[in-house]
């Protein structure tokens, strides 16, 4: 039988790989690594996700969207009203803040990236391989790395899964800013159909991230509960530990 690590992590992103014509409202790529012990995520984070989509749905067959939440469309079209919203949003605060996780992020700002690096490399292949190396020392940590530990990726398309898996592979061989390999690390693609909690939450924390990133002194509600969760080095900080900005 393998040896099964006792965390499971989802994945999401926010914004694109895009370089060439980044978006002027919003020029950063976002990769958000959301890690779960398994026993926290089955016991009390995976219920939770189902009884708010319970009070709010009836049914448990919805999937959190940020991009729909944030632009109240199906089925979040009831956002539209504020004594409405203000109560889905606390519950969704609240259900963010309660579950036990622990976020590892990388940020890229592309404008700034293009403008630094004759030949910057791919955003998402950045991020990727920030976030790879500080998940490798979490898990060392916790006496985690010789274990077998899933990374779950939403399906995107057969030709860019084909490309994420490869980088994946090349960054756990060794192609790091380390040269560690990450032996225990597995990448699994879930379909898109599946409603993974974990990658809802992960779809959630994403943006905000990016926001606090572009705009720091905009209030940011989300952003401060997320905070929370960054991983963070023996003084505190999660800044370069927890969340990698970059350039």
């Amino acid at each position: 039988m393998e040896n099964y690590g006792d965390y499971i992590i989802y994945v999401d992103e926010s914004g694109d790989g895009n370089l060439e014509n980044p978006n002027p409202s919003y020029p950063l790529f976002v990769l958000a690594f959301c890690i779960f012990r398994k026993s926290a995520y089955s016991a009390s984070v995976s219920p939770s996700i189902q009884n708010l989509k319970f009070k709010h749905f009836g049914h448990d067959a919805v999937v959190l969207h940020e991009r729909e939440i944030r632009q109240q469309a199906q089925p979040f079209v009831f956002l539209k009203s504020v004594s409405k919203r203000t109560v889905f949003m606390n519950d969704l605060n609240s259900l963010i803040d309660s579950s036990e996780m622990v976020v590892i992020a990388a940020s890229i700002h592309k404008a700034r990236l293009g403008e630094r690096y004759r030949y910057p490399e791919n955003p998402y292949h950045l991020a990727l391989k920030f976030c790879m190396e500080r998940i490798a020392k979490f898990l060392a940590a916790r006496g985690q790395a010789d274990k077998t530990t899933h990374i779950i990726f939403e399906k995107r398309g057969k030709e860019e899964d084909r490309d994420l898996e490869l980088e994946f592979l090349r960054i756990k061989e060794g192609a790091n800013f380390s040269f560690a390999k990450m032996e225990g690390m597995k990448i699994v693609f879930a379909d898109k159909k599946a409603n993974s909690g974990g990658l809802q939450l992960a779809d959630l924390i994403a943006r905000p991230i990016g926001i606090k990133h572009l705009r720091p002194e905009q209030p940011n509600r989300a952003f401060e509960i997320i905070q929370k969760k960054f991983d963070r080095n023996g003084r505190g900080h999660f800044e370069g530990y927890g969340w990698k900005k970059f350039p």
